[in-house]
């Protein structure tokens, strides 16, 4: 084989040339970085990803988890009944009536990483901090960061600039009882245009009474309790009306489990270890499902289809667990084989007792049992129904050359097997993996140009999609608009396989845009809301006018940020308003899908009933009805008078 010219004619230029492409590898290329540096570096590795507060996992709730996790473990040990905690304008306080922090200690314990009392697993057996990097975290990533601890009549204060001591409080004499405060504000340049929704933080509440009956927190002026645990949250969580039967409820040492069944398709599981909400599930979830499968087919000496067992379930398991190994810091997904060293694996342990509790329970409950057989054996009729064109749909779908027709997919998944290495950056960049729902070749065409190829798919509509309130899940699979945005998200056997974990509507800012919308949560509410549930759909937001002079360009996206921007920019600025994605160029596009994104999260309010929410929005055309969208299109209507535009009614 001949060698390069270079190597045959000794061309030391060549060589040198060469060299010069290697980067310097010396002394000075090592650097150690202190805690603060490395966390405000990668805070990604620590809280996850950042986003600006319309995710449920962005960053700025798990700082408040962070702290909050902090009391509830002085609750759990059995001192501090009561929580304070208030979030208002960007800041926010946690007062718990613990211990204390030991007074000595209070600026190490928020300031040195790996130092904590949770290394001593016999005064925090169950916790769910157990690196002692939570607060540390929440320190370094806050523009101010004050902590002040009450203890046997004595306070010690110590404030913080990103991490940095600013000012340490001599120790002092207070009347105030023993606990802890934190306040905190998150820093800007970290978590941009960052916003607390209070449904975010009121459902975080939530979960920790369940997760602790008896606590009470002082959340905001209104205060959260709950008396009866799990059986509190799916009563909260589902619409009495709605149900089979009546919720189980069944608690036993380290684990608790609540179960129902209701008339919506989909599965309905919450997560919980050591009073940590698992949103990715993990161990204790998978083990849940399985136990309850064989139990139910134990229990009715049947072979019933697990899909058929779990189909339109509503449940919860919390369990408690020594020294939990989660599979990233943010604590989404619990990765423990075992209770507890030494003790039963996770799986034999809710097996063991779901195949006695609710074994027992069923024998002691025949209505119970004789609904939850009706359920099952319904959704077994309506399965069998559907095997024939549900095997003709996928099909269909495979000669549909789905990824090369209506999706332009991306390289990470949400449920992807992250590597060995690197585990913890690879998770954050699952949570950022997303969907974009388009209609349109042109509005496509821009996102597809602009996307970041590595987290963000696109799929194409052709035209309107079917409204399907009222309609059978047959449609889903007759439908090959449906029947392809399935495939492309892959929930046709549930939400464990769900490749994204952002899907993102993105239609024009107009009637037809509306309507569209509409029409694809409609899809998603009527067959797939555990989607909505999950806190995964959300609507785009694009910039409705462009503001610009020769020397700079603003995009607004309401009408107060367009008279902001003419106030900055002069009245002769030139003003454009886009009616259509497809009216956006790419390059435009791309700085509104990147890391300034704006998304609107769908909501379901926890007492929202799905069939008669969609009755208002998508059935007959009633007068309330009418009413609202004559409401809603004024807005649009006098704002495109004021700009000379017409919209049609």
């Amino acid at each position: 084989m001949a060698r390069p010219n270079f190597l045959l004619s000794g061309n030391k230029r060549a060589l040198k040339s060469m060299s010069e492409l290697i980067p310097q590898y010396n002394e000075d290329s090592i650097k150690s970085l202190d805690w603060r540096e490395h966390i405000r570096l990668r805070p990604g590795m620590y809280i996850g990803k950042l986003g600006d507060g319309s995710s449920v996992d962005d960053g700025i709730y798990v700082l408040v988890k962070e702290v909050v996790d902090n009391s509830i473990d002085e609750f759990a040990m059995g001192v501090g009944k009561r929580i304070e905690l208030k979030v208002a304008d960007g800041e926010v306080m946690v007062r718990d009536y613990g211990r204390g922090i030991p007074l000595g200690k209070v600026v190490d314990v928020v300031s040195k990483i790996n130092t904590g009392a949770k290394y001593d697993s016999k005064a925090f057996q169950k916790s769910v901090g157990l690196n002692g990097v939570g607060t540390k975290a929440v320190n370094a990533l806050s523009t101010y960061f004050k902590v002040s601890s009450f203890r046997d009549g004595r306070t010690k204060t110590a404030e913080f600039e990103r991490g940095i001591l600013t000012k340490e409080h001599k120790e002092a004499a207070t009347t105030e009882p023993n606990g802890t405060q934190v306040v905190f504000r998150p820093d800007g340049t970290v978590f941009k245009h960052y916003h607390f929704l209070h449904e975010y933080l009121e459902n975080q509440v939530w979960n920790y009474c369940f997760l602790n009956a008896g606590l009470l927190i002082h959340f905001n002026g209104r205060n959260y309790v709950s008396k009866n645990g799990l059986l509190d949250l799916l009563t909260r969580r589902t619409n009495a009306e709605s149900l089979r039967y009546p919720i189980i409820h069944l608690k036993g040492d380290d684990i608790e489990v609540a179960i129902t069944h209701n008339g919506d398709y989909g599965e309905d599981i919450y997560s919980f270890v050591n009073g940590q909400h698992t949103t990715q599930g993990g161990t204790h979830q998978a083990a849940f499902r399985e136990a309850f499968v064989k139990t139910i087919r134990d229990f009715y000496k049947k072979d019933y289809d697990a899909a058929d067992i779990r189909q339109s379930i509503c449940a919860a398991i919390s369990v408690r667990v020594q020294e939990p190994v989660f599979e990233s810091q943010t604590k989404t997904k619990l990765g423990s084989q075992y209770v507890s060293e030494g003790g039963p694996s996770m799986k034999a342990f809710v097996l063991e007792f779901l195949g006695k509790d609710l074994d027992n329970f069923l024998h002691k409950n025949p209505a119970t049992a004789d609904a939850l057989k009706k359920r099952i054996e319904q959704s077994e009729r309506e399965r069998k129904e559907l095997s024939g064109i549900r095997k003709l749909a996928n099909e269909r779908a495979k000669k549909a050359n789905l990824h090369n027709k209506k999706l332009r997919d991306c390289r990470i998944h949400l449920n992807d097997e992250p590597p060995t290495k690197g585990r913890d950056e690879y998770n954050q960049k699952q949570l950022e993996s997303t969907i974009f729902i388009t209609e349109g070749d042109s509005a496509s065409g821009s996102i597809t140009k602009s996307r970041s190829v590595e987290s963000q798919a696109v799929f194409s509509l052709r035209g309107k999609p079917l409204n399907c309130y009222g309609l059978t899940k047959k449609v889903v699979y007759e439908n090959e608009e449906f029947n392809l945005l399935q495939h492309a998200l892959n929930i046709e056997e549930g939400m464990e396989g769900l490749r994204y974990n952002n899907i993102v509507i993105a239609t024009d800012a107009d009637v037809d845009g509306m309507h569209i919308r509409l029409l694809i949560m409609t899809f998603f509410l009527q067959f797939f809301p555990d989607l909505v549930r999950g806190n995964h759909v959300y609507i785009l937001q694009t910039p409705l006018f462009r503001v610009r002079n020769k020397q700079k360009t603003i995009y607004c996206y309401t009408d107060e940020e367009r008279q902001r921007a003419i106030h900055e920019l002069g009245s002769k600025a030139e003003i454009t308003r886009f009616k259509g994605l497809g009216e956006i160029s790419p390059e435009e596009f791309a700085q509104f899908i990147g890391d300034d994104i704006r998304k609107d999260p769908v909501l379901l309010s926890q007492d929202a009933q799905i069939q008669k929410l969609l009755e208002y929005y998508m059935g007959k055309n009633t007068p309330d009805r009418q009413q609202f969208i004559i409401n809603n299109l004024r807005v649009e209507k006098d704002l495109a008078e004021e700009l000379g535009v017409e919209v049609e009614a």
